[in-house]
């Protein structure tokens, strides 16, 4: 399997599994920076053990590389904070939807933070893909009043999903010469630090259920995707990482209306399709090398 290859395959199961992460949102009975505190907590655990017993090196090779560990990892912090509280707002289904603005975010702010700026404008195909997945997106949301808990969810999913973007391409450029495992160990090390001084139910009062859900979404949505997507960066573009992962809505919305009851109607549909489409367009084009 051609090196390419092997890194789409990795991105489409990391896609498959943040699917099921929006779920915790509603299911966590805790504020959205106390999940990700926890979260991260336990997915750094995981990615230090999982290095440890296969023996791989745990520091970073130069001074540099710590800095943009520290970076990353601030970005990531924030971007799970505004993501686990746009859903808490929103919804799952909506507050997705307002995320999946960053492969279009991605698309205009890759050729600003890459190295090789002239080289790496926005290719015509590029463009009406994200355009494409822009229109879906707007299809998804349904009717909102201005000033509610709704609008300001996806308010705070659209800040999550600049976040997102600024990582992927941060790490694309910066981050990249390191495996999944081993750049998401910091990154969640960095994040769990920052914003552990700001917890609100201490470790004491979280409960059984909720410990069992945390543990669940930080080794198997947390720790595993990440690592995964991690590694497809290596090989692929964030803006090919991020279009293809428009995969992940439809995911989401099909886990929420199975666990969690919530419907979506004709016009969530055809948005859904219309981004899916997108996505399977861009798996293609980079399969064969286009």
């Amino acid at each position: 399997m051609k090196a390419q290859q092997q890194s789409l395959l990795f991105l489409h199961c990391s896609v498959l599994l943040f699917g099921g992460t929006a779920l915790f949102s509603k299911l966590i009975g805790l504020p959205a920076l106390d999940i990700t505190v926890y979260r991260t907590g336990v997915a750094a655990i995981v990615l230090f053990t999982l290095l440890t017993l296969q023996k791989k090196k745990i520091t970073l090779s130069s001074t540099k590389d710590y800095g943009v560990a520290v970076l990353l990892g601030v970005v990531v912090g924030v971007h799970w904070v505004t993501y686990f509280a746009g859903m808490q707002m929103a919804g799952v289904t909506i507050g997705i939807i307002a995320f999946f603005t960053y492969p279009v975010i991605t698309v205009f702010l890759e050729p600003l933070l890459s190295r090789t700026t002239g080289k790496n404008k926005p290719k015509l195909k590029d463009v009406i893909i994200a355009l494409i997945v822009l229109m879906g997106i707007f299809l998804l949301i349904p009717e909102i009043n201005l000033g509610n808990q709704v609008t300001l969810g996806i308010g705070t999913g659209i800040i999550s999903a600049f976040f997102f973007a600024l990582r992927n391409i941060l790490h694309k450029n910066y981050f990249s010469h390191y495996s999944g495992p081993h750049a998401m160990m910091y990154q969640t090390l960095v994040a769990f630090l920052m914003l552990g001084l700001f917890v609100e139910v201490p470790l004491s009062q979280v409960t059984n259920r909720d410990w069992s859900l945390i543990l669940l979404v930080g080794i198997v949505f947390t720790a595993a995707p990440h690592a995964l997507l991690a590694s497809s960066l290596r090989h692929l573009s964030a803006t090919t990482a991020g279009l293809i992962s428009c995969l992940q809505p439809l995911y989401a919305s099909i886990l929420a209306f199975l666990l969690l009851s919530e419907r979506v109607n004709m016009l969530t549909i055809i948005g859904g399709a219309l981004v899916i489409s997108a996505a399977l367009f861009e798996t293609w084009s980079v399969s064969k090398g286009r």
